[in-house]
């Protein structure tokens, strides 16, 4: 079946990851934090901060601010904002995609909400992207199958049109299992060859 549909992941995609693990580390070496400390408190928070079931700003109390530190909460927060850079090859692959009508296009993202809605506006996601199916506004994230599902639900889609783009292996096993086609990306050049294989056209 021809596809009709793209699903793009946006962390390690279209963006850098939004608070992934590199990023955690970068910033417990700057603060001077006990990362094994940090780490097991984000892990245990990990699924609710990015479902919207806790705020950044809870999680920066039971992650960081749980002690007095040195520094201060709006400095912790300029700093996760500030990790956020786009792939700009990756986004114009995207934005022709889109632009070219011959395919609808949407995201599936994990993503915590309050850089979610920071990232979609600051890098012009809104402007290529018609729907969001993040994590934070769904309440379910990667790689459990329920957010696959409500995606093609809400795009009334069948799987076998739809191809997901996504930078980890994990989350393509499910989508792939339920009938979509998936790439795993590693760069703009790697998904610029991937795609014509898949039958898309991304000549604009």
């Amino acid at each position: 079946m021809t596809i009709t549909t793209i699903f793009f992941d946006i962390g390690g995609v279209l963006l850098t990851d939004g608070w992934g693990h590199v990023s955690r580390r970068a910033a417990a070496d700057k603060f001077g934090l006990d990362w094994d400390e940090y780490s097991e408190r984000h892990e245990k928070v990990a699924h609710a901060i990015e479902t919207n079931q806790l705020s950044l700003e809870a999680y920066l109390t039971r992650t960081i601010f749980f002690r007095p530190r040195s520094f201060s909460r709006e400095e912790f927060c300029k700093f996760i904002f500030a990790q956020s850079q786009p792939y700009p090859e990756t986004i114009e692959i995207a934005r022709r995609l889109a632009t070219s009508q011959k395919y609808f296009t949407a995201t599936i993202n994990n993503e915590i909400f309050e850089l979610n809605v920071y990232r979609l506006q600051t890098f012009g996601l809104r402007n290529i992207f018609p729907v969001f199916f993040s994590s934070c506004f769904l309440g379910i994230r990667k790689p459990d199958e329920a957010i696959y599902r409500l995606a093609l639900q809400v795009a009334q889609r069948k799987p076998e049109e739809c191809l997901f783009i996504d930078d980890r292996e994990v989350n393509l096993e499910c989508p792939r299992e339920m009938g979509l086609q998936t790439i795993l990306y590693d760069s703009a050049s790697q998904l610029r060859n991937a795609l014509p294989q898949q039958g898309i056209d991304i000549s604009g």
